[in-house]
This record gives structure tokens, C-alpha cells and sequence, in this order.
């Protein structure tokens, strides 16, 4: 099993706090979740027992259990350059980074997964907390959240169809 990297461990060190629903609604995991794990909660959430997980390296969840993960889709790349997707409990379904670095900078601006399918016109406020650690480790530079989301949309098209393939 791939390794969970330090820098996602550093940053799920940090307080993700939901903030009676103007935070982050973000639960971080210390460990990625097991291959097993994540195929028996893929094959549940598409109805689909031939469904495969492999590619999905789930880091953590919101509130309603909804997964993020990484989509590892270039082989020839490190993890936290793969692109950042979100399945939520109600059905959503999205890349909501293309990298980790540009995940960091969502976090900055109050968006963690979930926010960032569901309402990626809201940009109301700054995470301060996310915006040093981001200043200190991401490799790409800020974008607003409609930008980053563009991006990763348009860089990855094919992750809806993929996942929407496996739904019966």
C-alpha cells in the first residue's frame, strides 16, 4: 500500500473546524483507508459489485461520510501530484483539486472537498491557519476557488465518467 505522505500528515495535524457550518466540513485520516475498505465502500456507494477502488486513495471524509481522495492517474507521478476528487454521500461526484498543491490553496479560502463540489462560488472568507501552512508548503501559486476547480475539471474530464461508468 502506497504511503501516506508527511506533508498530508503535517496538514491534517491542523484544526479542520466545521464552525457550525461556515468552517470546513472535513474529517482528516492519519492513514489512507485500507484497499479492501475502499473497494467494499466504492461497490456500496455505486451499487456496482464489479466496481474497483484501486485507483482511489482515500484520505478522508466529511460529515456524511462522503470520501476525498486521491485519484492516482499518472502513474509516473508522485501522489500529491495526482488529482484531488471528492464522492459525496448524497451522490456528488468531483475533482476538486489537480494536485495537492492547489488543494492547499482551497483550504486557504475556507473550501475543503465537500465545499468544493457543493459551493465553489462561495468565497466569503480566509482560513488563516491554512493560508500559512499553504504559503509555507504548496508549489503552485494562489488562484481563486472557481479557478482551481476550472482547472482540475477541465485537466481531468474523464473522473465523473469513470465513476459514473460504475453506477448501476
Amino acid at each position: 500500500m502506497t504511503q501516506f505522505p508527511d506533508l498530508l500528515k503535517k496538514l491534517h495535524q491542523l484544526d479542520f473546524d466545521y464552525a457550525d457550518g461556515n468552517g470546513i466540513d472535513f474529517e482528516p485520516y492519519q492513514n489512507f483507508i485500507s484497499p479492501r475498505e475502499a473497494n467494499e465502500w466504492l461497490k456500496a456507494w455505486t451499487g456496482n459489485k464489479q466496481a474497483d477502488a484501486s485507483a482511489l486513495f482515500v484520505f478522508g471524509q466529511d460529515g456524511t461520510g462522503g470520501y476525498a481522495a486521491f485519484w492516482i492517474i499518472n502513474e509516473d507521478k508522485d501522489i500529491l501530484d495526482q488529482p484531488i476528487v471528492f464522492l459525496g454521500s448524497e451522490g456528488e461526484i468531483g475533482v476538486v483539486a489537480k494536485d495537492f498543491n492547489d488543494y492547499l490553496w482551497l483550504l486557504s479560502q475556507n473550501h475543503g472537498p465537500f465545499e468544493s463540489i457543493e459551493y465553489p462560488e462561495d468565497t466569503s472568507k480566509i482560513n488563516n491557519d491554512f493560508l500559512t501552512f499553504a504559503k509555507q508548503n504548496s508549489k503552485s501559486i494562489s488562484r481563486s476557488v472557481l479557478e482551481i476547480i476550472n482547472d482540475a475539471q477541465s485537466s481531468y474530464p474523464n473522473f465523473k465518467t469513470w465513476i459514473e461508468s460504475m453506477i448501476r
